[in-house]
């Protein structure tokens, strides 16, 4: 509902809910406001600043906190405003010390500079007085300055009720209040996460990213002892603010010459996080998100705000590199490109096109996936390429395909965060999606979403959750279906959904039979009171969201158990509607566009058929050339086959296959095995050094393309930094190699191929690159007119008749080993630290320094049944290989259960080395999640493989908000009106309190 308002006596539209402070910025007048410079942060107006009084009919009110009301005066210019927000700002900078121009925030976005400006300040109401904390500058990434801390509390409000971190607060108890970590404890020493939303908010100085301190301005690096006395200078020189601002708007106009500010996608998970990469020549100094990015807002996590160090390390490959007798010699990129061509021809010709394998990546573009397809179907002949979602995603895309047709996520985060319900099985957000997860931790906290948790952990959003279940491990699918079938026995399935959208109940209601209460019991561990407390809980909620990822799909059955919660979901009408839907979590930047533009043995891109005569004949008349009928090999498959010795040649790109591949022994044999193997990375990998060919590649900040985050969301990322040596993006290097063997190539650009894929792929019609400018997104399907579908199955589901297909399933039993020696179940997973193997995160020396080294957590049950401490060396053997690793007792598992992270660059802390060679029926995604193993003593005790600086040591401090409330009870603040009234022009000394 709108209604008028009158603004300075003219007359404006308002929304019922809406703060005169949104009202006056909605329609273009300016009204300043330090605190709410981040709108939505938390929980809305955070009233610290005090900089946005106005006279509403004739009474002060903080603009930020009054709603607007039919018919209301409001005046923004008179002269008793223009002396509180002068008082307030006078307030604010009693605690700041100004000095603008030799300031590394002066980069025309420092709110404080910019509000004092507006105000035509012109001197200092209030003398600053420097507080008696020292700077804290312990953490790796950013530094606290509390001489230049306002005290608004944006730092607070994104660590307590966005990023749900709960670290930060202000202790508005002492005599001079200050933000503290934890319960006042260096940063380094606190449970502070690095995720960085603290810097990223802050309206000034007072947190700053360290690689800008003395990088931004022309006069900031300066060693602080010149520094003090020019600012000192500064001021003398400057004797009024109106001249500080008209030298510091030049020097800050001068810097945007030598700081380029380029929007890019983060490398590392499905979230698609999206920012300004802040740049110097080839310093990075900073990730600066926006409001408008669409995953993430202002939010980032401590690998995408802080983890980019790999990109100019002296460990990237710069020049192709051939392998001669045992060792590798840098070669020039003819030499490299004419070896490939006669090779690869070489194996065609004699072996035919199926004797190669192609595996694509999930760190690169979109359409560096699409050449690469093209590549081995259009030039080599081959279906037999496949990529990382093998080992991750299958099974999820797989099931969803079963029972709604379409391999995605239902909607967005979005709809994540206004679900009434959220149900996570198998995944770890917090560590392994972190800004997803701020935005179901923040919807929990505030706005009373319910969490239902099911994992073998007790994760961090275990530990929020209203009701965590451990079932025994590889039972998802028996509790899920127990669960779905007690829902139908209450008469609860939503009996109208089901009869207009949904195929198959009654045979899919005799196929739960088995799945009764007492079966489900015997099977999971879990009590019926349990299982009973879920379902009554879904029953409740009017929307259901559930999350999942390899704790589900890296089963022999996950894609049984993916199909599982689909039905459920469909059942209790969980599809189609706002706040419901699946939601596989894919584990790597762009493992669903790898998919989604065809690097999978059966699928072109779009997920249309190899097999289907009328889609082949579209891309045969495009390309020029005969494809292959039949669906190729997958990962796992030719693994088999170079074993089998019938594919004899590999080019792999992008890809760690040699430590996150199952079984890596077995791997390694067969790497071993290859005719000729061509390897393309930013690194020397471990993959590498079983190559003939290596190719130095371009990591995304060296390249143009687009990335597909978790939501099938399609961002645009923009080239940040040339390629470094010789190096190539991805894209160019195939289409030099294709050319290299007849082909006639000449794209330019990649939304040249873009524009191929979106004309020959339905599902992508409408994706344009001017469709994808800055922060514009588009989440497939896209029509041709650019309409996308952030949520889909609103009218009907994927599959010819519209309707959805309830998929009956069965429960398979996880393998275990025949030998009782083997008597721990051994779990793996991510940390939120590092990314997969950690090849690019471990060359940040801020990140190592918070996580070293992987460890193996143990439970204080089995570490005393052991005899042995956190500290403690062992050796894990399984039947497929052993490793050695420090040990940590910690009450996250239970029993006889261990968790191994998988983050490891070296092998002898490689999990996969442990992992076995067992796989998913239905999709051959490896069992990684099923392997006992047995634990050997080396040393009983030893130093903890956490540092001290871990976050997991902290004390964090829950609460709400700033606790505003806490600052003006102190006895020496005086409220804005007030001080107005009783000074009005009087311009002397005080004691107000900021």
């Amino acid at each position: 509902m709108s209604f008028s308002i009158h603004i300075n006596n003219q007359s404006y539209k308002a929304k019922e809910g809406q703060s005169i402070f949104e009202v006056v910025r909605d329609q273009g007048i300016y009204v300043p406001g330090i605190c709410s410079s981040q709108p939505d942060l938390g929980v809305g107006a955070i009233q610290t600043c005090d900089t946005c009084y106005v006279e509403v009919d004739g009474e002060l009110k903080r603009s930020c906190a009054t709603k607007a009301s039919p018919g209301i005066n409001v005046k923004t210019l008179s002269d008793d405003v223009q002396e509180a927000q002068y008082e307030a700002m006078s307030r604010i900078l009693k605690n700041h010390e100004l000095y603008c121009t030799v300031c590394d925030n002066n980069n025309g976005n420092c709110e404080v500079h910019n509000t004092a400006e507006y105000l035509g300040l012109d001197h200092q109401k209030y003398d600053f007085k420097p507080k008696p904390y020292p700077a804290d500058n312990s953490h790796p990434f950013y530094r606290y300055e509390p001489d230049q801390c306002i005290l608004c509390g944006l730092c607070v409000e994104a660590c307590q009720d966005l990023q749900v971190s709960e670290v930060l607060s202000i202790d508005w108890e002492r005599e001079q209040p200050r933000v503290i970590w934890d319960n006042d404890v260096p940063i380094d020493q606190s449970s502070c996460v690095s995720c960085g939303h603290c810097v990223s908010v802050c309206p000034c100085n007072a947190l700053m990213e360290k690689p800008m301190l003395g990088e931004a301005g022309y006069m900031t690096g300066m060693p602080k002892n010149i520094l003090e006395p020019m600012i000192d200078l500064t001021k003398e020189v400057e004797p009024g603010y109106n001249e500080i601002f008209t030298i510091s708007n030049l020097e800050s106009t001068m810097r945007e010459d030598r700081i380029e500010k380029t929007k890019t996608v983060c490398t590392y998970c499905g979230v698609g996080c999206s920012f300004e990469m802040w740049t110097k020549d080839r310093k990075i100094l900073k990730v600066q998100p926006d409001p408008e990015a669409p995953a993430n807002g202002i939010s980032t996590c401590v690998k995408g705000k802080f983890g980019w160090d790999f990109v100019n390390s002296e460990e990237r490959l710069t020049k192709p590199l051939i392998r001669k007798d045992d060792r590798f010699v840098e070669a020039t990129w003819d030499e490299a490109l004419t070896l490939i061509a006669e090779k690869f021809t070489s194996i065609k010709d004699n072996h035919g096109p199926d004797a190669t394998g192609f595996i694509a990546s999930s760190k690169c573009t979109n359409e560096e996936n699409y050449l690469f397809q093209k590549l081995a179907r259009a030039i080599m002949g081959t279906n037999n390429v496949d990529n990382c979602s093998r080992y991750c995603q299958s099974p999820a895309s797989t099931g969803l395909m079963r029972t709604v047709g379409i391999g995605g996520d239902a909607g967005t985060i979005q709809d994540i965060a206004s679900a009434e319900l959220v149900i996570v099985v198998g995944a770890n957000p917090a560590e392994s999606h972190p800004v997803l997860a701020t935005r179901v931790k923040r919807a929990h906290k505030l706005h009373g979403q319910k969490l239902i948790v099911s994992d073998l952990r007790k994760n961090e959003l275990a530990q929020k959750a209203d009701q965590f279940i451990h079932p025994k491990p590889g039972t998802d699918l028996i509790w899920l279906s127990a669960v779905t079938k007690y829902i139908i026995d209450q008469g609860w399935a939503d009996e109208s959904f089901i009869h207009q959208r949904v195929n198959g109940f009654d045979d899919f209601v005799q196929s739960l039979e088995t799945y009764t209460l007492d079966y489900a019991e015997e099977k999971t561990g879990l009590s019926q009171d349990t299982l009973k407390q879920v379902a009554q809980s879904i029953h409740e909620a009017n929307t259901v969201c559930c999350l999942w990822a390899m704790g589900v799909t890296q089963h022999s059955g996950g894609t049984d158990t993916s199909t599982a919660i689909s039905n459920l979901l469909l059942v209790t009408g969980n599809y189609g509607k706002p706040g419901t839907g699946a939601y596989p979590l894919r584990g790597h930047n762009n493992v669903q566009g790898a998919s989604d533009f065809g690097t999978m043995p059966a699928w072109l891109p779009g997920y249309e058929a190899v097999e289907n005569d009328d889609v082949r004949a579209r891309y045969e008349k495009a390309w020029g050339t005969k494809l292959p009928k039949d669906p190729g090999l997958n990962n796992h498959q030719i693994v088999e086959a170079i074993q089998d010795d019938k594919v004899k040649g590999m080019y792999l790109f992008g890809e760690e296959m040699g430590l996150v591949d199952s079984n890596i022994n077995y791997v390694h044999e067969a790497f071993e095995k290859l005719d000729f193997f061509v390897v393309q990375d930013i690194f020397f990998s471990k993959t590498a050094q079983y190559a003939d060919v290596v190719l130095p590649a371009s990591p995304s900040l060296e390249k143009e393309g687009t990335f597909t985050n978790t939501e099938r969301r399609i961002q645009r990322l923009y080239q940040v930094f040339e390629p470094l040596g010789d190096s190539k993006p991805d894209w160019q290097i195939f289409q030099d190699i294709a050319n290299q063997l007849g082909a006639n190539w000449h794209y330019k650009h990649p939304g040249e191929i873009m524009a191929e894929a979106a004309q020959l792929a339905p599902v992508f019609a409408g994706v344009d690159y001017d469709r994808l400018e800055k922060f514009e997104s588009l989440v497939w399907p896209v029509a041709p007119d650019g309409t996308d579908t952030p949520r889909l199955y609103e009218d009907s589901f994927g599959f010819p008749d519209g309707k959805a297909r309830l998929f009956p399933v069965d429960w398979t039993e996880p393998f275990e080993p025949s030998d009782e020696a083997y008597d721990l179940h051994l779990n793996n997973g991510r940390l939120l630290e590092h990314f997969h193997e950690g090849n690019m995160t471990y060359k940040s020396e801020g990140i190592t320094h918070k996580v070293p080294n992987p460890w193996l957590e143990v439970s204080p049950e089995l570490a005393k049944e052991r005899g042995i401490k956190t500290g403690a060396l062992v050796r894990l053997e399984s039947p497929y290989g052993k490793t050695k690793v420090n040990v940590w007792v910690t009450e996250h598992v239970e029993g006889k259960e261990l968790y191994f992270p998988m983050n490891s660059t070296e092998e002898v802390r490689a999990v996969n080395k442990l992992t076995s060679s067992y796989y998913d029926k239905d999709t051959h995604t490896p069992s990684y999640k099923e392997m006992n193993v047995k634990m050997i003593i080396l040393e009983a005790d030893g130093v903890s493989p956490l540092p001290e600086e871990n976050h997991r040591f902290g004390n964090r401090q829950p609460h709400i908000g700033v606790e505003t409330d806490k600052k003006w009870k102190r006895d020496d603040f005086t409220s804005i009106p007030q001080t107005v009234r009783k000074e009005q022009l009087d311009h002397g000394e005080s004691d107000q309190a900021n």
